[in-house]
């Protein structure tokens, strides 16, 4: 319902909409591809659904048709599988406005496909997408409203909307008595393949068989007669005839089959209830998203599911597929798309955000770091390349407060021979240490500074002199920050103050500069400036504890009248 209202409220406002709905296999991400399309439709908008396989399209088609019977509203799909002369006189109403909603595999982004009042474009299992087909929809969608659909986003997606590049809605809640899938991984065994496909044919059940190989997929289906003679097999793959596939898999949503071989045309959004055991052939060749989605063709009805994993030894794969194994095999539960997900990100990296490369090298330097880096570009290149220049009649008044309300640095270092840390004798677990030093690195406010100050009384007793400095600490970097200070080093009885290190920097042809000049000007018995190379330093004498540092400091940012943090 959340997801459902946030898509309705992103399709009435003023720009277009740009949303990622990300919810686990079998969640509901279709039902609400269905409630926007209609309300484009009842809008007078065609709408576009856009999938990555035929299998999918034809679904779809009959899905939309079922859900939406009874109401003024013209369906269609198209895919390589259609007739031409269908094909054509499908793109011909659809052109003069005459189908409200068109399902169609990549031939929807062909240069012949003209919409006569395109209103909503939904992307169904983006992740299977390639860059070249999400480089012709920008053409398309450039004034349209996009809605993406996805259980297990690419690493450059998720960054997109965990950057706030686009928005977010995440499916959490499962359908009611859905149980998690049962994943287990295992070599290719005979009597596991025996077992696995026996037991759920006695509670008359059916079974996927993935084998990703089309040459020798005969092979593995004469296995499985082998050892299982009594049982009925089909095989499906994308090499087939588009109506022999069609009618295969009519066949078995019908019952008429108990065991389906196919390739990863199966992969996406299938919904075959009765199907609740899937078994995955050399699953280290395929991707984490991909045997997320594969695992998702079973378990979605009120039975419990199984997914047999068949690889070779982990000891003989590479470090890369065994990660990818054990996040598949760890992440099982309901929801799970989400987590695996930002495994994947993490694995992989998330590339270049507006070009080719869809992976990069994220591991090398870590999620936070490669954020902070990502966050640092931005603001330099919204500094210099996007800087708005004021007009000339400018308030004077305005331009000093966006002054003062601005950044000039985003990194701030501080170095000191004072004690500064939580005690090991105050918190004696080490990893809830680093969970709390990264909690207070974050916090951005006093408010939320007390609040953590007492938490930690609350859990641990009475601060420490060397914990109480490390909060300080905190409130040094803020009011260094304002006042453009990059680094301080706190020794000796000495505060020595390191200012930006840019000297193109705004910040010294600010007035905020020039009141530092003056305050220190004034103050030459206690502390003056000094310049190395390019490197502007101040040296503050008989600064003995963090306390008087912050005060000194507050002195500094008050004579340019910003009134400083509360103490």
């Amino acid at each position: 319902m959340t997801a459902s209202v946030a898509v309705k409220t992103d399709m009435e406002a003023p720009h277009p909409m740009d949303r990622l709905v990300c919810g686990d296999v079998g969640f509901g991400k279709t039902e609400i591809a269905i409630r926007a399309a209609f309300k484009s439709v009842s809008d007078s908008k065609q709408t576009a659904v856009l999938v990555p396989t035929t299998i999918l399209a034809l679904q779809h088609y009959k899905t939309f048709t079922s859900r939406l019977k009874g109401f003024p509203c013209n369906i269609e799909y198209i895919s390589r599988h259609r007739k031409a002369a269908d094909q054509k006189k499908i793109l011909s109403q659809l052109s003069e406005g005459k189908i409200d909603i068109i399902i169609g595999t990549h031939k929807l982004v062909g240069q012949d496909v003209k919409f006569k009042d395109l209103g909503l474009l939904v992307i169904d299992e983006e992740q299977r997408f390639g860059v070249s087909v999400k480089e012709k929809l920008k053409k398309i969608k450039a004034n349209v409203d996009t809605l993406t659909l996805t259980a297990t986003p690419i690493p450059r997606t998720l960054q997109f909307s965990l950057m706030g590049a686009r928005d977010l809605s995440i499916i959490n809640t499962p359908p009611p008595n859905r149980m998690p899938i049962v994943t287990e991984l295992h070599g290719f065994n005979e009597e596991i393949i025996k077992e696995g496909i026996e037991y759920e044919v006695s509670r008359n059940g059916q079974v996927f068989f993935i084998h990703n190989r089309v040459e020798n997929i005969k092979l593995i289906q004469a296995q499985i007669s082998r050892i299982c003679p009594n049982v009925k097999t089909a095989i499906v793959h994308g090499q087939m005839d588009g109506t022999h596939v069609e009618n295969v898999m009519y066949d078995f949503i019908q019952g008429d089959y108990d065991v389906l071989l196919a390739t990863t045309i199966i992969e996406s959004g299938l919904d075959i209830p009765n199907a609740n055991t899937i078994f995955i052939n050399d699953a280290h060749h395929f991707g984490l998203s991909e045997l997320h989605q594969l695992r998702g063709r079973v378990g979605r009805s009120n039975k419990k599911a199984f997914c047999y994993l068949l690889a070779p030894p982990l000891s003989t794969l590479t470090h890369e597929a065994r990660r990818r194994l054990k996040a598949i095999e760890e992440f099982s539960e309901l929801g799970s798309g989400f987590n695996i997900a930002m495994q994947d990100l993490d694995i992989r990296g998330s590339g270049n955000l507006l070009g080719g490369e869809q992976s990069g090298f994220i591991a090398d330097v870590g999620f936070e770091t490669y954020q902070r880096i990502l966050n640092e570009a931005l603001i330099e290149l919204r500094e210099s390349e996007f800087r708005e220049s004021p007009s000339a009649e400018a308030n004077v008044t305005v331009s000093i407060k966006q002054e003062q309300g601005r950044k000039y640095i985003s990194d701030f270092q501080i170095d000191t021979d004072l004690e500064i840390m939580f005690p090991d004798e105050y918190i004696s677990n080490i990893s809830e240490r680093i969970r709390l030093y990264k909690e207070l690195n974050e916090i951005e406010s006093e408010e939320a500074l007390c609040s953590f100050e007492k938490k930690l009384i609350d859990r641990f007793g009475q601060i420490p002199p060397p914990a109480q400095a490390l909060l300080d600490i905190v409130r040094i970097k803020w009011i260094a920050v304002k006042i453009g200070i990059e680094k301080i080093l706190l020794k000796n009885n000495l505060l020595i103050a390191n200012f930006v290190s840019d000297p193109n920097s705004q910040f010294y042809r600010s007035s905020l500069f020039v009141s530092i000049m003056n305050y220190v000007n004034r103050k030459q018995k206690q502390m003056n400036m000094k310049q190395k190379a390019s490197k502007l330093s101040l040296t503050i004498n008989d600064v003995k504890s963090v306390k008087t540092a912050i005060r000194v400091l507050n002195e500094i940012l008050a004579s340019h009248d910003v009134s400083p943090p509360a103490l």
